[in-house]
C-alpha cells in the first residue's frame, strides 16, 4: 500500500513490539499487513524523535519474513541480483524507478536533506539488503520493485499464508513502551 498508510493501532504496535523485541517506535502506519492482519511491514517516519535521520521508510517486521530473508543473504543471493542488475537494462531501469519512487514516498512525509538521494537495500546501482527490498515490494505491491518481487519469490516466507505466532499482546496492559512514551516515538 503506498502513502496514505493505514493507521497502526494500539493493538499494532504491541503485535510489532513483540515481533521485534522492542518498543515500536515512530511508526507512520502499516502498509503491509499478514493475512491474519498483523503487521508485516511498518512505516518509519524518516527523522526519529532523537533528531536521527532514518532512511528506511518501509521496516519488514514480520519474524518469519525476516527469517527467511536473513537466510536468502546468508545464501548470497546478493550476489546473483547484482549480477543481474549490471547485464539487464531492464531490470536496472526498473530498480532506478523502484528507488525514485520510494524517494517519494519517504519525501512525502518528510523531507529529510540528509537523506536525499538515499533510499534503502542499496538502490539504485546495487543489492545490498533483502529485508528493505521485501518491506518495499510488500508496501507498493507486485511490478514496482523488480529485485524486491524477485526476493519474495524465491523466499520460503510466503504474504499469502499465515504463520503467525501468538504474539500474547491482546491484554491491552502491556506497555508499548517501555520508557513509557507514547506509541510512535522513536524508530520501529
Amino acid at each position: 500500500m503506498r502513502p496514505p498508510f493505514e493507521q497502526a493501532t494500539a493493538r499494532d504496535i504491541r503485535i510489532v513490539s513483540a515481533q521485534l523485541g522492542r518498543p515500536a517506535r515512530n511508526v507512520l502506519g502499516i502498509p503491509a499487513r499478514c493475512v491474519c492482519g498483523a503487521p508485516t511491514v511498518v512505516a518509519t517516519a524518516p527523522r526519529l524523535s532523537d533528531g536521527t535521520p532514518f532512511p528506511t521508510l518501509y521496516y519488514l517486521t514480520h519474524p518469519a519474513a525476516t527469517a527467511a530473508m536473513s537466510y536468502l543473504e546468508a545464501a548470497q543471493l546478493m550476489v546473483e541480483y547484482n549480477e543481474l542488475l549490471a547485464s539487464d537494462d531492464d531490470v536496472r531501469a526498473a530498480y532506478r524507478a523502484a528507488h525514485e519512487s520510494y524517494l517519494a514516498d519517504r519525501e512525502g512525509f518528510l523531507d529529510v536533506p540528509e537523506l536525499h538521494g538515499v533510499s534503502a537495500g542499496g538502490m539504485p546501482t546495487r543489492v545490498k539488503c533483502l529485508h528493505a527490498l521485501a518491506a518495499h515490494s510488500l508496501a507498493a505491491g507486485p511490478g514496482l520493485n523488480p529485485i524486491g518481487d524477485l526476493t519474495l519469490e524465491a523466499s520460503s516466507w510466503k504474504p499469502t499464508v499465515c504463520v503467525c505466532v501468538d504474539y500474547g499482546v491482546d491484554d491491552e496492559s502491556i506497555s508499548t513502551d517501555a520508557t513509557g512514551g507514547t506509541p510512535g516515538e522513536g524508530d520501529s
